[in-house]
């Protein structure tokens, strides 16, 4: 018989206890990690084809996020639409935005965009008025499937406050086939 230390020996279900321990000090730390850092959305509508697809699940990145063009987006869900909307950053506060609907183009303070992410060019307007500037403290947004999105052409939507981003999309985790970095 081997012999042990003297109090070296556990005593029946403490293996049990420290393994409960480690898993609750787990999930707070994931907790914690999905409240202040990260949330999972998913995707409703098409607006924003070929990038995401409706049903596909994101993680986004909100802490400290400052809002950038090309940056694709979450918007709180206080708009009319009521659920969260997932939206690609075209101009900042300051920017004037032109939509040439004939050529389907569109261009940021002179610029044209090169937008290889759409899929099609923007045929589709709205009741926004252009050349517009955008108001400071607010962004532009349109979804990627310009002809099917509703978005900042809209006065319905308009331009949406920075502070109403919830964070930046960083990756697509479901379904497997879409899972990648968000572009």
């Amino acid at each position: 018989m081997a012999k042990t230390k003297p109090g070296a020996e556990e005593a029946p279900g403490q293996a049990v206890i420290e393994w409960y321990e480690a898993l609750v000090s787990a999930l707070v730390v994931m907790v914690l990690l999905f409240s202040f850092f990260f949330r999972i959305i998913q995707v409703d509508g098409g607006s924003m084809n070929p990038t995401l697809w409706d049903g596909d699940k994101l993680v986004v990145w909100g802490a400290g996020y400052t809002p950038q063009r090309g940056d694709v987006v979450i918007v709180d869900d206080y708009t009319s639409y009521g659920r969260p909307l997932v939206k690609r950053i075209i101009a900042k506060g300051g920017d004037t935005i032109s939509i040439d609907y004939t050529a389907g183009t569109v261009t940021v303070n002179g610029q044209l965009l090169q937008e290889d992410y759409i899929a099609e060019p923007t045929y589709l307007g709205y009741d926004v008025e252009f050349p517009y500037t955008v108001p400071e403290g607010q962004l532009f947004l349109m979804g990627d499937n310009r002809n099917a999105s509703l978005d900042s052409r809209s006065s319905s939507i308009g331009c949406i406050a920075e502070e109403d981003i919830l964070g930046k999309v960083l990756f697509c985790f479901l379904p497997l086939e879409d899972a990648g970095v968000v572009k």
